[in-house]
């Protein structure tokens, strides 16, 4: 039986950030892929905004930097304030160069940037409208099911499918990959708004006794706001998140713009594997940690990396040769120590942004470290940094 990596490598299910990274990588090593995404169009909405010097130096290895750096904006420090004095700030200038700051990018520009880099390579990786129904699996291949908008069923033979396809992951669903965590009783509320704040560049971060307040500058003279809040808030409004401001650190966002308001709760979930014969999870299809520092969509991306080592390492030619199952464990075994580090410093974050009854204690912690040489490991440990360290 002729092996179907001769022709697709790869089928990844999923085009958001995560998928579009990954079929960029394994085009770029010379390895034929295709990318299924339900959505015509990138997301209409900013989400996920945070890229961290890791993945700029990932782009830096695939040549797709410079639009990213066109289109986003550079936060080089952080400030931490109670809402009446501030306690210090963390200076990413003195983290390694080039990218010694996080760049603020709207989750619809990265697809957008990524999509257009992907047609770049492969005009025809993309198929859009695709909805994945399923797949078979054999000693050889995969074979995968999938309809397009118009109705048509279609069939694809690949060596790998690799599942990008989100938290309600079907690829992993089709898998019988059992899927656990937990969820956090923390919620928050957000939304982008004008900037008319004197914070330029910066992020700031407030520590009320009433609970966390955090904003971020975006592009285009905007300012994504992150509010944590006693409970879940179903139907989101401007008074909702602008009543919570003004209270608390007295700042007024009434009568200014908006352009996104959502409210989300705290979860982490992680797939028991990444990888089952021929089948491989990546992103939030594989682990789901904290939005609060905005490390997942970077950590997907950090799958990617270890996906594409791998198939590198069993290259031959343009072809992967037939890759033992332990390349593809151990794949797991490490991106899974990552996502516990990661989430165990998202659980700090949100530790340190709940409501206080002391908060005095918790504002001289934070001042004592922001205002020694801890904060220069404070700094690293925000740009996901020693990641791959036991020690940190």
């Amino acid at each position: 039986m002729k092996n179907p990596e001769d022709h697709i490598t790869a089928v990844i299910v999923g085009g958001g950030p995560v998928g579009l990274f990954l079929a960029i990588s394994l085009l770029r090593e010379g390895f034929h892929c295709r990318v299924l995404e339900k959505r015509k169009n990138p997301v209409p909405d900013s989400r996920s905004l945070g890229i961290h010097p890791m993945s700029l130096e990932l782009f830096d290895e695939l040549g797709i930097t410079a639009p990213f750096l066109q289109a986003g904006l550079k936060i080089k420090k952080g400030i931490a304030h109670t809402g009446e004095k501030e306690l210090g700030e963390i200076s990413f200038e003195h983290c390694p160069k080039p990218h010694n700051y996080i760049l603020a990018c709207p989750q619809f520009t990265t697809e957008k940037i990524l999509r257009d880099e992907l047609r770049k390579l492969d005009e025809n990786a993309l198929i859009t409208g695709a909805e994945f129904l399923g797949f078979s699996e054999d000693k050889f291949s995969v074979n995968l099911r999938y309809k397009s908008d118009n109705g048509q069923l279609h069939n694809l033979t690949t060596g790998r499918l690799i599942g990008c396809d989100g938290t309600n992951s079907l690829v992993r669903q089709r898998a019988s990959i059992h899927y656990s965590g937990k969820r956090y009783h923390d919620t928050y509320i957000m939304g982008d708004f004008e900037d008319t704040t004197d914070f330029s560049n910066n992020a700031a971060v407030f520590l009320p006794k009433d609970g966390l307040i955090e904003c971020f500058p975006l592009p285009n003279g905007m300012r994504r706001w992150v509010v944590k809040t006693k409970s879940y808030i179903k139907e989101p409004a401007q008074e909702d998140i602008a009543k919570f401001i003004k209270n608390r650190i007295g700042y007024d966002l009434h009568s200014i713009e908006s352009t996104m308001l959502s409210s989300f709760g705290v979860q982490h979930f992680m797939a028991e594997t990444f990888a089952k014969g021929r089948i491989i999870l990546a992103g939030d299809a594989a682990h789901v940690v904290s939005p609060i520092g905005g490390q997942g969509m970077n950590l997907g991306w950090l799958d990617c990396r270890e996906i594409v080592r791998i198939f590198k390492q069993n290259k031959h030619g343009s072809k992967v040769k037939n890759i033992e199952p332990k390349s593809f464990n151990s794949y797991s075994v490490k991106q899974k120590k990552m996502v516990r580090k990661v989430a165990r410093r998202a659980e700090i974050n949100m530790a340190l942004g709940r409501k206080q009854s002391i908060p005095a204690l918790r504002n001289l912690f934070i001042q004592a470290i922001l205002r020694s040489p801890l904060q220069k490991k404070a700094a690293e440990l925000f740009t996901m940094r020693g990641l791959e360290h036991w020690w940190i």
